[in-house]
């Protein structure tokens, strides 16, 4: 295993400490026993019962077409926030980017590194690598909805990007046709046969409010499109 793959430059100052529910939900069993199997079922269940189904068998292949559209606009070294199985991180390694994936769960990051590749068992709003240098930084499959409040990641996100860095996120798509999504609750891990994890706070934003939030913020969207049914952001300071 290689050292991480850090951007150079002086680092930016720590970052407060977060809430920390969510770094022990996603390490309990239900989760760490789909990726250890490569595949579910697994869910997000919110305390009314509802259930979001959680694409594990995606997570633990290779990046497919709608992960390309959003790796073709990286550029400089990528921070992969809630690298999951790490079939990101490995495309970038594939195509001579460097990259560090970040997860909270050890079987994430253990399998990330069985493919080779650098991961770090660590939260986003922990101290990192590189602060303020990295070039991208990726928020796919959910993890806009990370601590619960994506004003916050988003925040947060900004600390850790180099001047003109961009972030390219994934947004929720709304429960009905045409409609956008906007929600904070708390959730668990669910395998569907009785197991969970702990609750934790979760956040889902569709496209539109994403954009809202991000300029509000002070970000710009560069570009938005959808690929394979999935909506995705470009967005730079």
């Amino acid at each position: 295993m290689s050292a991480p793959s850090v951007p150079s430059g002086p680092a930016a100052a720590p970052p407060a400490a977060p809430p920390a529910p969510a770094a022990v939900a996603w390490h309990a069993d239900p989760y760490a026993e789909a990726l250890r199997s490569g595949r579910g079922p697994l869910f997000l269940r919110r305390t009314d019962g509802w259930l979001l189904p959680l694409e594990v068998e995606r997570w633990c292949a290779r990046a497919d077409a709608a992960d390309l559209t959003v790796l073709r606009r990286c550029s400089g070294a990528v921070l992969d926030i809630g690298c999951g199985p790490g079939r990101m991180v490995a495309a970038l390694a594939r195509k001579g980017s460097p990259a560090l994936g970040i997860d909270t769960s050890p079987a994430a990051v253990a399998r990330t590194r069985r493919r080779g590749v650098d991961a770090l068992c660590r939260s986003v709003f922990e101290t990192l690598p590189g602060e303020g240098r990295w070039g991208s930084a990726l928020l796919v499959d959910g993890n806009i909805g990370i601590g619960g409040d994506p004003a916050a990641l988003l925040v947060r996100v900004g600390e850790l990007l180099a001047p003109g860095g961009l972030l390219l996120a994934e947004a929720a798509h709304g429960d009905a046709p045409h409609a956008d999504v906007e929600e904070r609750v708390e959730v668990r891990l669910d395998d569907g046969n009785g197991g969970h994890g702990p609750a934790f706070p979760w956040a889902r934003i569709g496209a539109a409010a994403l954009r809202q939030r991000a300029e509000s913020a002070g970000w710009s969207v560069t570009a938005q499109w959808t690929a394979r049914g999935r909506s995705f952001l470009a967005l730079s300071r």
